[in-house]
């Protein structure tokens, strides 16, 4: 005898990018609009996150004060570039992995704002297109 289960709850991260499948008919502007608040707080969350570790990298290999590890983090992580340059081995090779790592969470950052927009966007293009065919 076949029992059916119940898949398990999905953890938080992995619903910020959980959409209506297309057979689906369009979510309700609340549920957009709750959306767009959840990826916004994760994009902005993970923004925070980059930018923290960046102070603390900065004020630990460059033994540079807060406001200036603030300043050198949040340059890099807009993709401004540092303001001072890393005089210690460590420093270099942690600004160098730092540049690597946000560049790569700016773009990730993106893709999250944007995800929400685009997927109705096309969603809705697929559904005026099924009711033409």
């Amino acid at each position: 005898m076949n029992t059916p289960v119940n898949p398990a709850p999905l953890p938080p991260a992995a619903r910020v990018l959980r959409f209506e499948h297309s057979n689906a008919p369009l979510a309700s502007r609340r549920q957009y609009h709750r959306r767009l608040l959840r990826n916004g707080f994760s994009g902005a969350s993970l923004l925070a996150a980059g930018l923290l570790s960046g102070m603390v990298g900065y004020h630990c290999f460059e033994r540079l004060g807060w406001l200036d590890a603030y300043l050198n983090a949040a340059m890099i992580l807009s993709g401004m570039g540092p303001v001072t340059t890393p005089v210690t081995t460590g420093g270099k090779l942690f600004a160098g992995a730092y540049a690597i790592f946000s560049g790569v969470a700016f773009l990730t950052t993106v893709g999250i704002f944007l995800a929400p927009v685009v997927h109705r966007f096309l969603h809705r293009f697929h559904l005026e297109q099924r009711r033409e065919d």
